[in-house]
């Protein structure tokens, strides 16, 4: 009986060497095997524990790739949606100054676009009708919140009645506000010029300065309305520094500067002084006819090769015909007394008040 013991369990050893060699080859085989020949062998399988962790083991490892595919293919799907809308945005995102512009550079382009200008509009002039520096300071302080049109409008009817500063001083406020009316804040404005123009005749004899110190001690005129006397009444160089004109510079990034006397000083360092009143005349005309505030007609602008915000407004030459103002569009411009070169040019005066 030892020796059957012995025997049996001789067998037993080599039974158990074969079970082992099996498995050993089994794991080696399944190593060896395809994805998809292991879960073939994994559905073959009698022992169903085993390969129930091999199947879902198999299936993470193909889910995985899978769950960052899908992901990735959202966040591809989600970024061309959103590209899609904020197609403006990206646009002014690009509008920003040059990265590396220098400040040499910058002198070129600023003025490279007045010569340009200057070119469009060799007519350009102050847009408000004045025949002295009494009437065109006092057409400047009318022209705040409101249009030069209309205070070109009403001026006639104000100098009829009112021809100096001591006419104007001596006037009848209510007259006065009647006048005016069509100006809007007829009531601040009235006292704006019979202010000035009293102290006109108290401080200056009943004429109007010619220094820029004394201009700005005057009811109701600051640094804009005193350069807009000194440059086109005197023949001395300013800057105007209106809404029109900070758009502007700003759009073409001669300056992120938005207080007016540090846009003033800002774009005067880029120019000489001789050239200051002209062009302010031309990049006012250029935001009044062409690159409005809301639609810039970009597709009809003749400094777009030079314009870093070009696209911001209609690009197609058509359309931005049809944003066109004033004589550029065909239409009168505003002053019902225009320069003769204005005129030789095609422009047309604009109409009085009341007409048709």
């Amino acid at each position: 009986m030892g020796e059957q013991s012995s025997g049996g369990s001789k067998k037993t050893g080599k039974t158990a060497k074969k079970a082992a060699s099996a498995t050993k080859a089994a794991s080696t085989s399944t190593e060896k095997a395809t994805p998809g020949q292991r879960a073939g062998s994994a559905k073959k399988a009698a022992s169903a524990k085993k390969a129930g962790p091999a199947k879902k083991a198999a299936t993470a490892r193909k889910a995985g790739p899978v769950r960052k595919v899908a992901p990735a293919e959202k966040v591809v799907a989600t970024g061309k949606a959103v590209a899609v809308k904020k197609a403006a945005p990206v646009k002014k995102v690009a509008v920003k100054p040059p990265r590396d512009e220098s400040r040499t550079a910058l002198v070129r382009r600023a003025r490279r676009i007045d010569r340009e200008l200057a070119e469009v509009y060799p007519y350009a002039h102050p847009e408000l009708d004045f025949d002295n520096p009494f009437q065109l300071l006092v057409a400047t302080v009318l022209s705040a919140q409101t249009t030069d049109l209309r205070v070109n409008q009403t001026t006639p009817a104000l100098f009829a009645k009112y021809p100096t500063p001591e006419d104007l001083a001596a006037a009848n406020p209510e007259e006065v506000e009647e006048i005016l009316r069509p100006c809007g804040f007829f009531r601040m404005k009235t006292k704006s010029v019979m202010g000035l123009s009293k102290a006109l005749v108290a401080d200056f004899g009943g004429e109007v300065p010619g220094r820029l110190e004394e201009l700005v001690k005057l009811p109701g005129v600051g640094r804009k309305t005193a350069f807009v006397v000194l440059g086109n009444a005197f023949g001395r160089p300013g800057i105007t520094v209106d809404t029109h004109f900070q758009r502007l510079v700003r759009r073409w990034q001669w300056t992120e500067e938005k207080d007016p006397d540090k846009i003033e000083a800002a774009v005067g360092a880029l120019f000489p002084k001789s050239d200051w009143t002209d062009l302010s005349h031309h990049v006012i005309w250029h935001g009044r006819r062409i690159c409005h505030a809301r639609k810039p007609a970009c597709g009809a602008c003749p400094i777009a090769p030079l314009c870093p915000a070009y696209g911001e407004g209609e690009t197609d030459p058509e359309k931005a015909k049809k944003l066109l103002k004033y004589e550029k569009g065909g239409f009168p411009g505003q002053r019902l007394k225009p320069p003769q070169p204005y005129l030789d040019a095609g422009g047309r005066p604009a109409p009085p008040l009341g007409a048709a």
